[in-house]
């Protein structure tokens, strides 16, 4: 716990510019980024106050303000520290000889950094789920900063020699990110001596996918009927498509009634707060996964085909203009039950891929992986796909799937992909 302060310029009348170099100066600053961090992380940046940032450090609310003017620069500088803690990572990470090294090196850094987290050892980073809200030049620095995070981290493919190997390490860097980002949401639930283990199989599913070797890639996609409601389907299409964009805070009721060229009372008929959208925008698109797995199910076939069928047809309604599924970055938002509900049924969808993969690996249509791990790597998987949308409209579109779908149905170092 850091001592509070007495005044915003300190005992000695410090100037917070010329003091900046100080170790005390630090070992806050770093106190109430580490405090602000764990705010955004169950409030969002928006709902982040000096107050309950100064209460978690033991300071008063002036003494926030010494080394942060503005709640906005307190939050970028929170987004600033995550991207820069993940660019450390990956440039340890291109230390390693081989693309297969240096992924590995990736996974095994983040478990490690959730291992000191779990145990109380560190603070976790700030999500970025609200980076995307904010505005000016502070949104184009951080903008900025995420190109970098992902440009190293598609270079740990190596330089790409053709425009398909770039798409394609684009893919594999996209989706390997999502899964480092997604990896709290659901490792908790494991013992942390199990840790190494999870990084491990997780590497396993990354490295050589679920399919086996010699199958093959024929999908038939799956004609979703979920969006049975025009009117309803139309309000909740356009309301996940902005909070995808711009977060849950980004989006405001005003900004998707515009959307639609209706009045703010007209969203009060829909729904009565922005929270029951959220929730009505999140069951839309679970209902949506649900009946393509429950179509897939009942049509029959080998396992793999009918998680094929599944992938295909997600990864389509992401790419599309008829309708994204909603973003685990609207999560940050909720109030914490309402979160946990949201994971809950997130996980329920998970433990369904869960089933097909141990079915398929029982029947020998896929690779024995960890299905429960594999799982949440495809909920990661078709979560980021929105964010590659324009990344899909540069190409056909079965081409897009096919190529985005494959780093983990065949793995992150099969370039039959590229062919």
């Amino acid at each position: 716990m850091v001592r509070e302060e007495t005044s915003a310029k300190g005992k000695r009348g410090h100037d917070p510019v010329r003091g900046a170099g100080t170790t005390r100066f630090r070992e806050k600053r770093e106190a109430i980024l580490a405090a602000a961090a764990q705010a955004i992380n169950e409030q969002g940046a928006k709902g982040m106050t000096f107050a309950d940032v100064a209460r978690r450090v033991g300071l008063n609310t002036t003494s926030v303000t010494y080394y942060f003017k503005r709640k906005e620069d307190l939050a970028a500088a929170c987004f600033e520290h995550t991207l820069g803690e993940l660019q450390v990572m990956l440039d340890e990470a291109l230390t390693r000889p081989t693309p297969r090294e240096r992924v590995a090196h990736y996974i095994a850094l983040n478990m490690e950094r959730l291992t000191r987290i779990e145990a109380g050892d560190t603070q976790p980073f700030a999500i970025l789920s609200d980076l995307r809200a904010t505005e000016g030049a502070v949104r184009s620095r951080l903008m900025a900063g995420w190109q970098r995070v992902f440009r190293t981290t598609r270079l740990l493919w190596g330089q790409a020699k053709t425009r398909t190997l770039t798409d394609l390490h684009g893919a594999r860097a996209h989706v390997l990110l999502e899964n480092t980002f997604w990896l709290p949401i659901w490792v908790a639930r494991y013992d942390l001596d199990q840790y190494p283990r999870v990084g491990d199989r997780l590497m396993d599913v990354l490295a050589s996918g679920i399919a086996r070797p010699s199958d093959a890639w024929a999908p038939e996609p799956i004609e979703l009927t979920h969006d049975a409601v025009p009117a309803r389907e139309a309000f909740l299409l356009a309301a996940t498509r902005l909070i995808n964009e711009l977060g849950y805070h980004g989006a405001s009721v005003q900004r998707i009634a515009s959307e639609l060229n209706v009045t703010k009372g007209s969203f009060y008929h829909h729904l009565d707060a922005k929270d029951d959208l959220v929730i009505a925008c999140y069951g839309r698109s679970f209902e949506a996964i649900a009946e393509a797995q429950r179509v897939a199910d009942a049509r029959g076939g080998s396992q793999w085909q009918r998680l094929s069928d599944v992938i295909a047809t997600l990864l389509d309604v992401q790419f599309g203009e008829r309708g994204p599924l909603l973003r685990s970055t609207a999560l940050s938002g909720l109030e914490p039950a309402m979160r946990d509900a949201m994971v809950a049924r997130s996980n329920r969808i998970a433990r369904r891929y869960a089933g097909t993969i141990s079915d398929g690996i029982a029947e020998g249509s896929m690779r024995a992986v960890d299905p429960l791990v594999a799982s949440q790597a495809l909920m990661a998987l078709q979560n980021a796909a929105f964010d590659m949308r324009k990344w899909a409209g540069t190409m056909p579109r079965e081409r897009a799937i096919a190529m985005y779908a494959s780093t983990l149905l065949f793995g992150m170092f099969d370039d039959r992909a590229a062919e």
